[in-house]
């Protein structure tokens, strides 16, 4: 076992390999790339949680691209306006 593997290990809580399996059949249900193959499909915990990395950046960068839109928007409104206090309440 490796000197980061035994640090890991004592000092959090280690998981099941049922809990493991668990989370990983949670995941594999709520992945758009994942989610939509057949049943039959095998997909390793590896590539499951490699696309889970994968989904949360691009969520992250949508996350980015829509808040900077709405700052632009907020510019281009009255701020006094209705649509500046969504806008606002948006970006909160």
């Amino acid at each position: 076992m490796s000197n980061r593997r035994s640090r890991q290990s004592s000092s959090a809580p280690r998981i099941s390999d049922d809990q493991m399996i668990d989370l990983v059949t949670k995941l594999r249900q709520i992945l758009p790339e994942i989610g939509q193959r057949r049943r039959s499909d095998k997909v390793s915990a590896s590539k499951v949680l490699q696309e889970t990395c994968n989904y949360i950046r691009n969520l992250n960068r949508e996350v980015d691209n829509l808040s900077e839109r709405l700052s632009q928007l907020l510019e281009s409104v009255d701020e006094d306006s209705p649509e500046a206090a969504v806008i606002r309440s948006l970006l909160m």
